[in-house]
């Protein structure tokens, strides 16, 4: 008993010891364990006395309050300290969007369509919309024409006057005519007279659509260069049968058209009571300045006389008595 009497200041220091290191152990691994929390902050740290058995001490009467001095006073031990909460991280930036491409240009809009424009003819514009009766402004010149569709009886007949009077004339000729007669057409261009269109058949015009007046010029046309002449523009209405529109539509085509001043009559034949003297007299009888005489190359289908041909010498002869010379239609042409 003495012995364990003696040992027990001893003792009691062992075991303070011993209680104070489990209490290190205890603190120590609740610190550990406080510091694997997320978010958490480990506690503060609390004075340890160095011995279990001594008590903190207590705040004298010197001691200030936080309150007082303004700073912030240490939590109690083993108190947990609210932790203001950082601000959650600003979301990455988006990468801006690629660049669209530009649109491509529009074009420019066309200017609104124009009423189509009748392309420039081939003659004076003031003949237009005309079928001409004599040469405007010819002064004191005659005009000798002829119409060959028939046959072609008083052609060479006609060629011998006007090259023997040193006249040059105007035929206009039928694309029908034209490729039955090619050798025809050939002294025509070869005694340096001028040829014009008289249609490819000889129809009335008037009666005809403007399709098939176009094809009866074309025709014509294809057929006289064919055969060696250039038709254009001159044209001739067969039987002269002609109105304001088909006349508009020989225009659009690039002919002219070119009627008479006087008919002789010539064609009638002498079954129809005409004779050569009665042509000559009808031609002068008309007589005025830019006359259009009408004269035809064929005989009559019912007596075979060819009037025009015969007169032709008397013709020239007078007019020229009478003060006036010899043009071509192209004198229209300017």
């Amino acid at each position: 008993m003495r012995s364990m009497g003696a040992g027990g200041p001893r003792l009691r220091r062992v075991i303070a010891a011993v209680v104070a290191a489990v209490v290190l152990l205890g603190a120590g691994a609740a610190v550990l364990m406080w510091q694997r929390m997320p978010g958490a902050s480990p506690p503060a740290s609390a004075p340890v006395s160095a011995t279990a058995s001594e008590p903190p001490s207590a705040p004298g009467p010197e001691t200030a309050s936080a309150s007082d001095t303004g700073a912030s006073a240490s939590p109690p031990p083993g108190t947990s300290v609210p932790v203001t909460a950082a601000p959650p991280p600003a979301p990455p930036a988006l990468p801006a969007p690629p660049a669209l491409p530009a649109p491509p240009a529009l074009p420019a809009p066309e200017p609104p369509a124009s009423a189509p424009v009748r392309p420039a003819p081939p003659f004076p514009a003031a003949l237009t919309d005309r079928d001409l009766e004599a040469i405007p402004g010819a002064g004191a010149a005659v005009a000798l024409t002829f119409d060959a569709g028939a046959n072609s009886a008083g052609l060479s007949s006609i060629l011998q006057s006007l090259a023997a009077a040193g006249v040059r004339g105007t035929f206009f000729l039928t694309g029908n005519w034209a490729a039955a007669n090619p050798g025809g057409v050939a002294a025509i261009v070869a005694g340096g007279h001028r040829v014009g269109s008289h249609s490819m058949t000889h129809p009335a015009f008037t009666g005809l659509t403007d399709a098939v007046i176009a094809d009866q010029l074309r025709s014509a046309e294809r057929a006289i260069r064919a055969a060696g002449a250039d038709p254009r523009p001159l044209f001739r209405f067969p039987f002269g049968d002609r109105d304001a529109r088909t006349i508009a539509t020989v225009n659009n085509l690039g002919y002219l058209p070119v009627r008479w001043s006087v008919d002789t009559l010539g064609w009638k034949g002498t079954s129809g009571g005409v004779t050569a003297q009665l042509v000559a007299d009808r031609a002068l009888a008309a007589l005025q300045p830019g006359e259009i005489v009408l004269m035809h190359v064929g005989s009559n289908p019912d007596d075979g006389t060819t009037l025009d041909a015969d007169a032709l010498p008397q013709v020239i002869s007078r007019i020229r008595q009478a003060g006036y010379g010899f043009t071509t239609l192209d004198a229209l042409l300017g």
